[in-house]
């Protein structure tokens, strides 16, 4: 073993440890033209000098991170040799490759995927069926300079691959790792961040009218998929395109995925070798330049001509394209397609025609892919790792899990079932990126009354309030980080109107290896500043049953609860009928001296474990469980405050949660101007990277041991706090 160190052609030092003529993937000893490896110290990060560079926090968090990459002779794993991947180390590299060996290619990245990714197979799918897309998109284009924005997170693995991060593909979503969506914090190649999906539109058009008005050449393109086109702001972003005709290309990657099982049912789209000759036609620059001056002949000679040759187009391309495409149309984008996703041929050309053309405005291209479409060593690898029958996985990829768990989600759809006997009128509502198998029994169970709307939150919110005025009880069940996009309407369509919509809130707070882009950090916050929400979380499953029971009594306000990702509390958990809570009402759970700790939701856990430390050492502590942010139960924190000296609340939300409400309280009533001191424990002021469920909370200081270790200081023993934080 030894260290080694070899040069890049575009200046990126290698530093490895290990026998590199032993490497499994021999990227410096099988790979002659390209002999290199990645400095993992320096991949990734922005030049200096770019923009996104002077946020120095990011870069240099980005940087930390990189450094920590397992050993190589660990990283690599036995599968079949990727000769041309190997050298391919960002997409210069696919420049001079053939039409063939680009197959070849696309047959290797589907092979590495399987490898990596095999064990979440529902990402690997969407990865899988953009490949051939993904690299005839770096072979056309030229990236960095050409922004290449994508929607959805899950569809971008072959892009981090092909972009210099293949090294580090086995630790996306891990502590250290790369995410799983593009960062513009994490390689230069990614133009803009992934969040929740139909983003890419809107700040795309808006990186080609800043190109267009600093008088840059460079091309912008957009990838969106199925489950985007579900969210309003597509539309918008499409409409306002058309109204400033700046040149960008939208691509429409159509897996012919639908929520409505009727229209996966109609009859597909076929794309035939007659279909494939009118759409290089259509992408032509002759052709579209023909179009433009028939255009203008036609003005010319009358209103009422033009307005005859423009209705012959759209019935002309409405013919030659699928149902629906003229909609593009109307939009102001150039429709072309479809285009078959898997043919690289097709998709080059295509490409290269609409590159090419100048000052002709935004174009939509329709991509039809197959999420099954994969080399039958594909298929033989994922159905090998994929779970056994009557086995599941669970929904937080932070853990891969053969093993039965019960999730907070299960207890949630067993109470929603107990009510829904109780009461007829209860309908449920689901909106965000994915559905947890949990729910699916609910859709199962309750068909006429269980709406999946996917990625229209805003239309969720909404739509509940309508329900509820039609005289129904909607549960809206939204996790919390998309709840976030539909916040206007949680306002004005429910709170300001005092409309009971009982909002369902899951995967609140940390949410392991999903990192900062589906954390919950927000939403206590957010709705809890609202005049007429009730606001409240349970400290366990019992807690979420009887709120459940207390939401769907609620029938003259707005009200909400929000419970974490994960297992439940106690696996060997018998399930009670719900039984509403008093409103705003608290409870002791251990009664300490000197110290009290308030937990809020989840943390309440923490609390215990915290207690349990603690009594270990000879302190006794109160725990209590606040149960509301909002109404706080007041008498409770009177009393806390009274009967001891120092007051700790602990939540699992952002600045300006819960503990904004108790110190609101207790400092106007003068409970702060007694012997008592207050502390709050919240998520830092930070979004909290990658990581195990555990790992986040520790760097979050909101263990156990973290919380103990406060109290410790707080009562002057501050050598034992650092023992117990060692």
């Amino acid at each position: 073993m030894g260290s080694a160190v070899a040069q890049c052609p575009h200046g990126i030092t290698s530093h490895s440890t290990g026998n590199l003529g032993q490497n499994k993937l021999g990227y410096s000893s099988r790979c002659s033209k390209f002999p290199c490896q990645l400095d993992f110290a320096r991949f990734g990060l922005l030049h200096q000098g770019s923009s996104a560079a002077s946020s120095s926090d990011h870069s240099t968090e980005f940087g930390r991170r990189i450094n920590a990459v397992p050993d190589m002779d660990d990283m690599f794993w036995d599968k079949v040799p990727t000769p041309l991947l190997d050298m391919v180390e960002n997409p210069i590299h696919l420049k001079n490759l053939s039409v063939q060996e680009l197959k070849g290619l696309a047959s290797e990245i589907r092979s590495e995927l399987s490898c990596i990714m095999s064990e979440k197979p529902n990402s690997l799918k969407a990865s899988l069926a953009v490949v051939e897309l993904t690299i005839a998109i770096h072979h056309v284009f030229h990236a960095p300079v050409d922004k290449i924005l994508w929607d959805v997170g899950e569809q971008t693995y072959a892009h981090k691959i092909l972009t210099g991060r293949r090294a580090l593909m086995r630790m996306m979503r891990q502590k250290n790792g790369l995410s799983g969506f593009t960062s513009r914090f994490e390689s230069e190649y990614d133009s803009f961040g992934t969040g929740h999906g139909c983003n890419s539109v809107s700040a795309g058009l808006g990186m080609a009218i800043a190109r267009d008005i600093k008088g840059k050449r460079d091309r912008v393109v957009t990838v969106i998929s199925n489950a985007t086109t579900l969210a309003g702001q597509v539309y918008e972003a499409m409409s306002n395109a058309g109204y400033l005709d700046s040149n960008m290309i939208v691509i429409l990657n159509d897996s012919r995925r639908s929520l409505h099982p009727k229209i996966e049912q109609e009859p597909k789209t076929s794309i035939t070798a007659l279909s494939s000759t009118l759409i290089k036609i259509q992408s032509s620059k002759s052709f579209r330049k023909f179009r433009e001056a028939a255009k203008g002949i036609t003005k010319r000679i009358g209103r009422g001509m033009h307005e005859l040759a423009a209705k012959f187009d759209e019935y002309a391309r409405g013919m030659i394209g699928p149902q629906g495409s003229t909609l593009f149309e109307e939009l102001g984008l150039y429709y072309i397609g479809p285009v078959d996703g898997h043919n690289l041929e097709d998709l080059i050309c295509v490409l290269q025609q609409v590159s090419s053309l100048d000052s002709m405005g935004p174009v939509l291209i329709h991509v039809i892919t197959e999420d099954n479409h994969q080399d039958a060593e594909c298929n033989e690898k994922i159905e090998s790792d994929n779970p056994q029958e009557g086995m599941i996985t669970s929904y937080d990829d932070s853990v891969s899990s053969s093993v039965q768990t019960r999730t907070y989600s299960d207890c949630l759809v067993d109470s929603l079932l107990m009510e829904a006997e109780k009461h007829k009128d209860i309908v449920l509502v689901h909106a965000g990126m994915e559905m947890e198998p949990s729910f699916q029994v609910l859709q199962e169970t309750f068909a006429d009354r269980f709406f999946d709307v996917g990625m229209a939150e805003q239309h969720a919110v909404t739509f509940s309030a309508g329900l509820s005025r039609g005289g129904l009880r909607p549960f809206c069940i939204i996790p919390s980080t998309f709840l976030q996009r539909a916040y206007d309407q949680v306002v004005h369509d429910v709170d300001r109107q005092k409309i009971p919509v009982r909002f369902v809130i899951t995967s609140a707070g940390l949410v392991g290896n999903s990192g900062p882009v589906y954390c919950g950090a927000f939403d206590v916050t957010f709705m809890s500043c609202l005049p007429n929400m009730i606001v409240m979380a349970p400290s366990d499953e019992d807690e979420l049953v009887d709120m459940v029971a207390t939401a769907a009594q609620i029938d003259d306000r707005p009200v909400c609860f929000r419970y974490p990702r994960g297992a439940i509390v106690r696996t060997d958990h018998f399930m009670h009928p719900g039984i509403p809570l008093e409103i705003g009402k608290g409870r002791v759970l251990v009664e300490g001296k000197e110290v009290a700790l308030l937990g809020y939701g989840a943390m309440v856990q923490n609390c215990l474990k915290a207690q349990a430390l603690l009594s270990r050492l000879g302190i006794e502590v109160t725990v209590a469980d606040a149960r509301f942010c909002k109404p706080l139960d007041t008498e409770l924190l009177t009393l806390l405050c009274e009967n001891h000296k120092f007051l700790i609340t602990v939540e699992e939300g952002s600045i300006g949660g819960f503990a904004s409400h108790v110190a609101q309280f207790i400092a106007l009533n003068g409970h702060l101007d007694g012997t008592v001191k207050w502390r709050p424990i919240v998520l830092p002021d930070s979004y909290i990277e990658n990581g195990l469920p555990e790992e986040q909370l520790a760097r979050a200081g909101l263990s156990g041991h973290h919380i103990a270790a406060t109290v410790l200081r707080l009562l002057g023993r501050v050598r034992e706090a650092l023992l117990l934080m060692c």
